[in-house]
């Protein structure tokens, strides 16, 4: 018996290991691919929609990192992009718009705001939490909105896409495509490799029981503070590419409906699984593109679809493809 119970636990790890692996390459393969599909069937409208999904798989990669490991349920992720995307446009305004400077910058501020939000974020938990970060990110909502220089409520048109060292390789839609890939990328990894880390197995001990963790000597605020703070950092990042993709900037970019947009994408892909996060992002988006044509009152027909996936498919769509791979797979 205790043989027969190590077998299974050994074909689940592997199982388990298999699927970390070549679930995340299918992924990324179908994004390298897509413009090259794009330009051979004639749907060029596809590059355009590939980048708006890589866009926010981005945050949605820093937001699971927060609910899916740390246990910080954040709505205040879209005040990040918002201020990622506000630099961007800002000191496009001002005549800088090289992204060797807008770049780190956007990152900066993000994270600042992290920081600083974050020192009292921390210090609450559950529904106080929530709360909270959602405090912070419609108070920098409305500070965009009293922006008159730069739009207000209209928003700011950001000139031309930015520069690298002069070089206008954004300018191409291709181009700016595989850079964020690129960006996609090194997010998951970063976040991949946060979670197998040590800081990474204190922030999920820390979620699972904080009170032993800080018996055994860890201050847990402090690392969670940090999850927070990178998770800020990227989320700048997607505000970044958000900026110069719709090469447009607005309040609504960090309105609460954005950062629970960015949870559901989390939800539906599948809570605590990086690669869901991209997958939830693709599908949420590419819903709302299907449905949004069918009716404007698009919502209606996809909440209760949601339901459905909270209700039945336990672990968003990844856990859905795992039960039909041990329910099929061996078939």
């Amino acid at each position: 018996m205790a043989g027969a119970a190590a077998a299974t636990a050994g074909e689940a790890g592997l199982l388990r290991a298999r699927r970390d692996i070549v679930l995340p390459a299918v992924v990324f393969l179908v994004f390298a691919l897509l413009p090259a599909f794009a330009m051979l069937t004639a749907r060029h409208y596809l590059v355009d929609t590939g980048t708006r999904i890589m866009v926010f798989a981005v945050s949605a990669v820093a937001l699971d990192l927060l609910v899916g490991y740390a246990g910080l349920i954040s709505f205040g992720q879209a005040a990040f992009i918002g201020l990622g995307a506000y630099t961007v446009g800002i000191l496009s305004a001002e005549g800088i718009g090289d992204a060797l400077v807008s770049l780190p910058v956007a990152i900066a501020i993000s994270m600042l705001f992290a920081f600083v939000t974050g020192v009292v974020c921390v210090r609450t938990k559950g529904v106080y939490f929530i709360m909270i970060t959602l405090a912070f990110g419609q108070m920098v909502y409305f500070i965009a909105t009293s922006l008159a220089p730069y739009g207000g409520d209209n928003g700011l048109t950001v000139g031309a896409r930015s520069t690298i060292a002069g070089w206008q390789v954004l300018k191409n839609d291709t181009a700016f495509y595989y850079f964020t890939l690129l960006c996609m990328l090194a997010t998951y990894l970063l976040c991949r490799v946060l979670i197998v880390s040590r800081f990474g197995r204190v922030l999920r001990g820390a979620s699972e029981n904080p009170t032993r963790m800080a018996t055994i000597g860890f201050t847990v605020r402090r690392f969670q503070l940090v999850a927070y703070v990178i998770a800020g950092g990227i989320g700048g990042l997607s505000g970044f590419l958000l900026a110069n993709s719709a090469e447009f900037v607005a309040p609504a970019y960090m309105a609460w409906q954005q950062s629970g947009e960015l949870i559901v994408m989390v939800i539906l892909g599948g809570v605590g699984t990086l690669d869901g996060a991209i997958i939830g992002s693709a599908v949420y988006l590419l819903a709302e593109e299907w449905l949004s044509g069918m009716t404007e009152n698009w919502q209606v027909i996809f909440g209760p679809l949601l339901v459905l996936v909270v209700l039945f498919a336990r672990g968003g769509l990844i856990g859905l493809c795992a039960w039909a791979w041990r329910r099929f797979g061996h078939a």
